[in-house]
């Protein structure tokens, strides 16, 4: 059993953030699935966007995220982040975060470039070249790594939440978060974790699709966690897909950044005919709902299995300067991006809801905070703002670290240690890879880019069916990293298939052919858990 004053599950730059917020105070654990840096903030491309120009406002910047947004975005929670956005990004640059410098002065602040990319009207992404999340998460986990206030827990999987419900002691208004019970890849047990705070910050939930952008470890765990322990969800059903993901049977999640189409790339179909300024006065910088359902529509329509975003016509110097990382990805694939078109599909990129969070990342339940990409705020509405998400999770970080600091160390109870004399060593290893795989086609083919009634109620008659055959697999064999994620992916699942149930309407990521039209008031969908 180990104890800290916080448990913070999840390594990306929302849980970082708070790592070094509160490491000079407490004692702080990290857990995280992989290495430390191999959460979904590194695989961010294109970059933070914050209001840095002379140029630039923040009534700018807000109009441009509620625009994204759909009308759906927290008014409150879009202030507070885009009115911080300037500290975070000048914490970043104390930290010796190496962003891309602007010789020529015309866009920058302080020396580094900004960028523009779709949705936004003025030139506001600080960015690391075309690996601004890499070089960002770089910088903080050296940090990270350093303090010795903080336990770093490599090859960890948060299991469940330790809260005084499960434990069979306490009221609902009673329940408390007092840590996480936590399965050691390497050693093949369950830990557990008692602390006074705990922090969700395990990203999103792109694996529960066939295609998507994200890394392996971005399972919903924490979104299910979260729900199973108590508190509503939110939004589950806008999930952002990203436009152009690189179409190659070698390229594995790999995601060309919005920042291209920012610096002029054009989107094509095969025969080199445009087709953005059809489908958008905005072309290829609208937002990424209005791109991925263009490509979507376009590739049904013709029969083609991608179309392509063109940057040859720009000097190659230009290319390689800007995007040296895709550059060289697409040559190692034999794709020259000086000479010739990248060949581009949409992928599941961004779950714009979860846990319902307020704007020190309080969940519903006391004791547990949510920040990043398993949590709603409702800064992103019905669709994401580009480059927005890096901004809310250093926002909400530090917001989250001083709530933390203010609430003091409650005294820890005295928690049993995980229980497992009742079950047994599977013999059925083959079940969990069939379920896998089953439950991310019929998510990719029934509730993909856009869905109908008959398409969503089929999705939860499969997901149902699932479910029995999971709950009674956990209850019967011990557990392992896989049974876990495809636990938590199920439950994911069934909140996005619901919250899409209930919206009788089309309205940003979330489009629906029932019902095309979209209301006039905008209102979120909470769940709130039996």
């Amino acid at each position: 059993m180990q104890q800290f004053d916080v448990l913070i599950v999840g390594s990306g730059l929302g849980g970082m953030t708070i790592a070094l917020h509160l490491a000079d105070h407490l004692k702080v654990g990290l857990v995280t699935k992989r290495a430390l840096q191999e959460g979904g903030s590194g695989w961010a491309q294109g970059g933070i966007a914050a209001v840095l120009d002379g140029q630039d406002s923040i009534e700018s910047h807000i109009r441009d995220t509620h625009v994204a947004g759909a009308g759906l975005c927290d008014p409150d929670a879009t202030r507070f982040i885009v009115e911080h956005s300037r500290d975070a990004i000048d914490w970043l640059i104390a930290l010796g975060v190496p962003f891309t410098r602007d010789a020529s002065g015309e866009n920058s602040y302080q020396g580094f470039h900004l960028t523009r990319e779709g949705g936004h009207s003025h030139r506001r992404i600080i960015h690391a070249a075309d690996a601004t999340g890499s070089a960002v998460i770089e910088t903080l986990a050296m940090k990270v790594a350093a303090h010795p206030n903080i336990t770093v827990l490599e090859q960890h999987i948060a299991l469940d939440l330790i809260t005084e419900r499960k434990l069979g002691r306490g009221s609902d208004d009673g329940n408390r978060a007092w840590g996480a019970y936590v399965y050691d890849i390497k050693a093949d047990r369950v830990q557990t974790m008692l602390a006074a705070h705990t922090v969700l910050a395990t990203g999103g939930a792109g694996k529960v699709y066939l295609y998507t952008s994200n890394p392996d470890v971005a399972t919903g765990d924490g979104i299910a966690m979260g729900w199973r322990a108590g508190c509503r969800v939110a939004n589950m059903e806008f999930i952002q897909f990203h436009p152009t993901c690189l179409y190659h049977p070698e390229a594995k999640s790999f995601l060309i950044t919005e920042a291209v189409r920012g610096e002029g790339g054009i989107l094509r179909l095969p025969d080199g005919t445009r087709f953005m300024p059809a489908h958008d006065e905005r072309a290829e910088l609208a937002p990424r709902d209005v791109v991925a359902r263009a490509i979507d529509f376009e590739m049904k329509k013709g029969g083609y299995d991608c179309v392509y975003l063109d940057i040859s016509y720009k000097p190659a110097r230009f290319v390689k300067e800007h995007f040296p990382t895709i550059h060289q990805r697409c040559l190692e694939l034999g794709i020259d991006i000086t000479k010739q078109p990248i060949p581009v599909v949409p992928a599941a990129h961004y779950t714009c809801g979860g846990l319902v969070v307020d704007l020190a990342g309080r969940t519903d339940l006391p004791g547990l905070y949510g920040v990043g990409e398993v949590a709603c705020t409702g800064l992103h509405g019905a669709n994401r703002l580009a480059s927005n998400s890096l901004l809310e999770c250093m926002v909400l970080g530090k917001a989250a670290a001083q709530d933390i600091l203010a609430a003091g160390r409650p005294a820890l109870p005295a928690v049993p240690e995980w229980d497992e004399s009742q079950v047994t060593d599977t013999d059925e290893e083959v079940v969990i890879s069939h379920n896998w795989d089953e439950l991310r086609r019929f998510m990719w083919d029934y509730v993909g880019i856009v869905r109908t009634n008959k398409r969503l109620e089929r999705a939860l008659h499969r997901i149902t069916l699932l479910q029995g055959e999971i709950e009674e697999y956990y209850s019967n064999f011990r557990v392992g990293n896989d049974l876990i994620e495809l636990r938590n992916l199920v439950s994911t699942a069934e909140l996005i298939v619901r919250c899409a149930l209930a919206r009788k309407e089309s309205r940003g990521l979330h489009y629906s052919r029932d019902y095309p039209g979209m209301l006039p008031q905008a209102v979120p969908t909470v769940l709130t858990p039996s």
